[in-house]
């Protein structure tokens, strides 16, 4: 069969089967303007991995440059290695040295205070560095899922992406509100239909629930975006299951 008919007959079957090429990626300016190397080809080679026609390009040159990385810290602290790729996707759509308005920085965008402890305690010189990122991200939702461990798994994963995005603090509370009106806390979905209570808007429900008269950690009002935040992670997550092994 020549290479042409193969790639059509896989095109095809990606058709019919659902898998969706991917075509955004985001540019700093900067980057633009400077000429600023943003190529994988500093990572690591990872010739193990074989090609997956469904796999989009890239996610592809991830798993090829970095994909023993990720790997070796997910086995680490017990996570899939495809939910770690998963993060990655939704937090910097794979761009190593990705900087947010608020200072979060690399592949899983860390927080400036956040990548200071984690740097210490993991005696990592360098956080810039996407091997260092990796790993520090990795290290940090690892300690995230610690925390819930009385819930299912499933629910104990979407807590701990909940709590990367917003906060542990915010889930903290939102489970104080989940419990407040009879619901089981350790549940994502009680605790998703909460977080939109933390708001300001319900100052007069928050003061028969906390003593301040405000969530402990302040109030919140983007709660949408987490819950997205959850959702999306969670479908790209389903998505690299299907096609990596």
């Amino acid at each position: 069969m020549t290479k042409h008919i193969y790639c059509t007959l896989m095109f095809l079957l990606a058709g019919v089967i659902g898998c969706t090429p991917f075509s955004e990626r985001l540019m700093k300016k900067g980057d633009i303007e400077t000429g600023n190397e943003v190529s994988l080809n500093s990572g690591e080679s990872e010739a193990s991995f074989d090609y997956t026609p469904c796999l989009d390009q890239e996610s592809s040159r991830i798993v090829r440059s970095y994909g023993s990385t990720i790997k070796r810290q997910a086995l680490k602290y017990g996570f899939d290695w495809r939910l770690i790729l998963a993060v990655m996707k939704q937090e910097s759509r794979f761009l190593p040295y990705a900087e947010s308005h608020k200072g979060a920085s690399g592949f899983m965008q860390i927080m400036p205070n956040t990548s200071a402890e984690v740097a210490r305690v993991l005696h990592i010189e360098d956080m810039t560095r996407p091997q260092n990122n990796i790993r520090g991200g990795t290290y940090y939702l690892g300690r995230l899922y610690n925390l819930f461990e009385g819930a299912e798994e499933s629910n104990r994963i979407k807590l701990t992406l909940a709590s990367y995005n917003a906060g542990v603090g915010r889930v903290y509370d939102a489970q104080e509100l989940a419990a407040y009106f009879d619901e089981n806390p350790t549940t994502w979905h009680a605790v998703r239909d909460a977080l939109p209570l933390l708001s300001k808007r319900f100052y007069t429900l928050h003061e028969n629930v906390w003593s301040q008269d405000k969530p402990k950690s302040g109030w919140f009002g983007n709660a949408t975006e987490t819950v997205n935040y959850v959702e999306k992670v969670m479908s790209y997550y389903e998505e690299y299951k299907a096609v990596l092994n």
